[in-house]
């Protein structure tokens, strides 16, 4: 017989062994939101370094919020003018929208496309400053994506993914690039102050990436960036005297917990915010700048001021080291020409044409333009047929995106859309195609370029895309 001393511990049920083990779960769950929080803070670094020596160390994402169109920008289509006013011809075959507009006439360019440069790249009367720059762009007119709804369209042009809750392009940059100026974030946007984007922030955001990796607004006004400034009845010197106290505690606190990467990177988020604090309010300070930069700008007309104004803070923040401005032309109807494509595109052409040319001339006479990608374009492009008569419906099968910079060739029309622009027909560029360009211009490969999540190696291309080397320089 065993003594009792030795008798083996009776076998706990499962509720009982849950109870005991509640303090357990506990720490678990305690460990998993303190995770949370660290990755809120941004701690994972980027990777800072590229594959191969990169064409270009920043961009700028002129983001045409909408979906401007194509056959009446940047892609001529002289058949469209010969068949306007009559159907869709059977030839092109059946093409089914939520409005079934497939049966509507087709609706001719509304301005005149003509040949610009010496290179004769053709660029419509709607854009005459860009039109004097075309010898510098790249048009590729054959891009295509999936869906024609515009949040998901807006999601798959910024993100790769129809779906939300992906990293966006900027925060994959900002992952594999980090900045250049550890005063400021990476990766800014600049929404268009006149409403909001259809899909929202998730565009900018940072999806499954660390949290410091996402998009950092910028907005129109006094207070561009929100926190920025300490409140009124806070002088520097009480400020500097609490930093200084804050820093000093969280030092001596660190050093009791030697090895604490992730206290050690929350600490270093804090002291970020602070140097913002310094850096960001002389950033949007415009006063430094020139009259004639002003007026090159457009900050002389009430047409041009909103986004003249932005453009030229983008080019301010290009030259101090942020790595990816994002900065959207179009309220929450934007360039969505159902009604009238001639009335809305007027209006937001007047609004952005002569500031883009104008950021393209200064980041060429500032040393820019070599090492910088710019890309002009929106989710997608719109039908060939009318809608109502004057407008047009959207278009993912056929559309354009323009790139600029020293890394394309300028003065080119890469690919094709069919004859009257519906859909892309030659040397088709999908969005993942074009992601996998623009990584390849920083020195990415984007098979490469990956983040762990959810037992995956993940990346913006997710198992597509194919770099376009026909648009280099």
């Amino acid at each position: 017989m065993v003594p009792p001393s030795h008798a083996a511990a009776p076998l706990l049920s499962r509720r009982a062994m849950l109870k005991e083990a509640g303090g357990g779960f506990g720490a678990v769950a305690l460990a998993a939101l303190l995770a949370g929080e660290t990755r809120a803070a941004g701690v994972a670094p980027s990777l800072g370094k590229p594959h191969f020596a990169p064409r270009a160390v920043r961009v700028l994402y002129l983001f045409m919020h909408g979906g401007p169109s194509h056959v009446d920008l940047f892609d001529p289509k002289p058949d469209l003018a010969k068949l306007a006013g009559k159907p869709l011809p059977d030839s092109f075959g059946m093409v089914m929208t939520r409005r079934k507009v497939a049966a509507n006439p087709l609706l001719p360019p509304l301005l005149p496309l003509r040949p610009r440069g010496e290179s004769g790249l053709v660029v419509s009367d709607f854009l005459p400053e860009m039109a004097k720059c075309a010898d510098d762009l790249c048009v590729v007119r054959s891009c295509h994506a999936d869906s024609v709804n515009h949040p998901q369209a807006v999601y798959q042009m910024s993100t790769g993914s129809i779906l939300m809750g992906k990293p966006s392009l900027g925060s994959w940059i900002s992952y594999g690039l980090g900045s250049e100026n550890q005063d400021m974030p990476a990766f800014i946007v600049m929404p268009d102050p006149g409403g909001g984007l259809k899909g929202g922030p998730p565009a900018w955001g940072n999806g499954f990436l660390p949290a410091a990796h996402q998009g950092t607004p910028v907005r129109p006004g006094a207070n561009p960036i929100l926190h920025l400034r300490p409140p009124a009845d806070v002088s520097d010197e009480r400020r500097t005297r609490m930093l200084d106290f804050v820093a000093r505690r969280n030092r001596e606190h660190l050093a009791q917990r030697e090895g604490d990467d992730e206290l050690a990177a929350r600490i270093k988020s804090y002291e970020l915010a602070a140097r913002m604090q310094s850096a960001a309010p002389e950033l949007v300070d415009l006063a430094s700048e020139t009259a004639e930069t002003e007026q090159l700008y457009g900050l002389d007309d009430p047409e041009t001021r909103e986004f003249g104004t932005r453009c030229l803070l983008a080019r301010r923040m290009l030259e101090r080291g942020v790595r990816f401005v994002q900065l959207y032309s179009g309220d929450t109807v934007g360039w969505d020409a159902h009604e009238d494509v001639l009335k809305n595109h007027s209006k937001l052409c007047r609004a952005t044409d002569r500031p883009i040319a104008a950021l393209l001339q200064d980041l060429k006479r500032r040393g820019l333009w070599d090492d910088t990608l710019i890309v002009w374009g929106g989710e997608f492009g719109r039908m060939p047929m009318s809608e109502k008569g004057k407008g047009r419906d959207h278009n993912p099968w056929g559309f354009t995106t323009v790139l600029a910079g020293g890394a394309v060739r300028g003065g080119i029309a890469y690919g094709a859309t069919d004859a009257v622009g519906l859909r892309a027909e030659e040397n088709k560029v999908h969005v993942h195609d074009l992601h996998a360009t623009i990584l390849h211009i920083l020195g990415f490969d984007h098979t490469r370029l990956t983040y762990s999540h959810s037992g995956r190696e993940q990346r913006l291309t997710d198992v597509h895309g194919n770099v376009v080397h026909e648009l280099l320089a």
